[in-house]
């Protein structure tokens, strides 16, 4: 059947097969005869089919397998298709329920202005290119710049020279922190705009598999394409990207925003999306200032650690490691209530072949996060173990989160001399409380110098690890061993804020026609969700306002 870019052609699929079994060393091809035993139909009835999911189980490391889900038609038609389902006795098929489109319908209201967006990272991205593609013509202001100088003043400046720009970095700058991301694209969110986001990365350079895969990510060295040509969708419907142009101010009057202030320049206001990422913590002081409620919110504090990617595929695959059909292995972890009273551990962001990233801002801080390439074929792998925190341990003041995370941060920049070096340690020293040395071996862009990780983290996230790390090597033995390096401290997580907004009209309650979006604002955790939020906040906009 013939494919298009954004998903598969207008061909209707009327039946869905799920959970057809497929063998390493099957191959796809043999999903036409799975799929026509189930639906018992000769193989020639099947018209079109194609798999509409697949996903990897390998719980049981003696029989690793594919499971497909597939979409088909039949010969015969609607008719046809109802018998065999009715033959198959409902045993994981059902005829294929039609999407709902999600099409905002404009309001009453002129703009008084065009709509601005605060920000371009996913959320911010995908309200502008929501709203330019009904009319809205939005300007979006990114303080950082576009994504092609942006990888220029990270290589050469930060990388090359260790003078990190402000504004321009690993976050801040088009696409905001997804960018140099993994790009991972699952979510624990379940809303039917992800399809939306999916197809949309896809028109733009994102391979297909995404639409497939149970797990799909796009990896780092895809998304700056991607990230650019959504831009110059963006601008030929007519919105507006202007980089290196930050918000430094908000004129908020009888409780609606008035006006903003952008590099001095005051700039009269309509609808203002805030969809900055949760680094941007100078912003959300400046909003907190200005009278726009905040409120502490739960995050995540920990440590990256990293392995050799062979020994992650041991642990997972068993004597099939190496297999040429299975993908580098990633983990999802927990030890149970290895915080205590804050819950448990969990690795975070595990990235399957990847490195670890420098995640600060500003400079003086150290911060980690992870990152891998499409093809996640490094010889190493990484993950946060994180714990949650939540206002009740660290207080309710709003703002306090930003100012305890950047304390941290800046206390482990001090530990290594102030060089961007990372702070590392075997977890087999910090077990036993002793000093690392020897060769220190890591895929942080600066290399790291031996310290006790117990000083850079604080002590009850400290102590989490040290029994979580424990009860994770009874379960993975090796995961705690001489040649497991952690680092720290992963900070970056989510957002310790959320900037309060109506659940309706998703306006700020104390600043109206100020519409608080994405991760920074405390509603996302991740490129998809980010989007989907930012879609849905354009919606708001549309919803209320109609274009003069």
């Amino acid at each position: 059947m013939e494919v298009v870019a954004g998903g598969y052609s207008a061909i209707a699929m009327a039946v869905v097969v799920r959970n057809l079994r497929l063998g390493l060393d099957q191959s796809e091809d043999v999903l036409t005869d799975l799929t026509a035993k189930r639906l018992k139909v000769p193989r020639g009835a099947i018209r079109d089919w194609h798999p509409v999911r697949r996903s990897l189980d390998a719980r049981d490391r003696e029989d690793v397998h594919f499971v497909y889900h597939v979409e088909l038609t039949l010969d015969g038609g609607p008719g046809a298709e109802r018998a065999a389902l009715r033959r198959a006795g409902g045993r994981n098929v059902d005829m294929v329920k039609p999407q709902r489109r999600h099409d905002p319908m404009p309001g009453a209201r002129l703009l008084p202005h065009r709509p601005t967006i605060v920000g371009f990272g996913p959320a911010g991205m995908f309200a502008a290119l929501r709203l330019a593609e009904y009319g809205y013509q939005p300007i979006v202001l990114e303080r950082g710049r576009d994504v092609d100088r942006r990888g220029r003043d990270v290589r050469e400046h930060f990388y090359g020279e260790r003078r990190l720009d402000p504004e321009s970095n690993l976050l801040f700058g088009e696409g905001g922190a997804g960018t140099y991301s993994d790009g991972k694209l699952y979510t624990r969110v379940s809303d039917a705009l992800m399809q939306t986001v999916m197809e949309c990365l896809v028109r733009d350079g994102a391979d297909r598999d995404i639409l497939v895969d149970a797990r799909p990510h796009l990896g780092s060295d895809k998304l700056p394409a991607i990230c650019g040509n959504i831009r110059r969708r963006i601008e030929s419907a007519g919105g507006e990207i202007r980089f290196e142009s930050r918000l430094d101010d908000v004129e908020v009057d009888e409780g609606q925003v008035a006006a903003i202030r952008v590099n001095g320049e005051r700039i009269e206001a309509g609808p203002v999306v805030l969809a900055v990422g949760h680094s941007a913590r100078d912003t959300i002081r400046m909003v907190s200032a200005r009278g726009v409620r905040l409120e502490a919110k739960p995050f995540q504090f920990g440590v990256r650690i990293e392995h050799r990617q062979e020994q992650v595929d041991r642990w997972q695959y068993g004597a099939l490691a190496g297999h040429d059909r299975l993908p580098p292995a990633e983990y999802h972890l927990v030890a149970k209530e290895a915080a205590g009273t804050d819950g448990d551990l969990f690795s975070f962001c595990m990235c399957p072949g990847g490195h670890i990233l420098p995640t600060n801002e500003s400079p003086g801080l150290i911060a980690t996060n992870g990152a891998s390439q499409s093809s996640r074929n490094g010889p190493f792998a990484n993950a946060g173990l994180v714990i949650t925190l939540g206002p009740a341990t660290i207080g309710f003041d709003p703002l306090y989160g930003l100012d305890y995370l950047e304390r941290w941060e800046r206390l482990a920049f001090k530990s290594t001399n102030e060089t961007y070096e990372v702070p590392a340690q075997r977890a087999s020293d910090y077990l036993d409380r002793r000093e690392s040395d020897g060769v220190l071996e890591t895929t942080y862009p600066f290399g790291g110098q031996w310290r006790s990780i117990r000083y850079v983290v604080p002590r009850n996230v400290g102590d989490a690890l040290d029994r979580g790390l424990r009860m994770l090597d009874d379960r993975l033995p090796g995961f705690a061993g001489d040649d497991s390096i952690i680092t720290a401290p992963e900070t970056r997580a989510s957002s310790p804020v959320r900037i309060v907004r109506d659940n309706v009209t998703r306006q700020s309650p104390t600043c109206s026609r100020l519409y608080p979006c994405g991760e920074g604002a405390g509603y996302a955790g991740g490129i998809i969700s980010a989007a989907v939020d930012g879609i849905k906040t354009a919606d708001a906009i549309i919803n209320e306002y109609a274009v003069p």
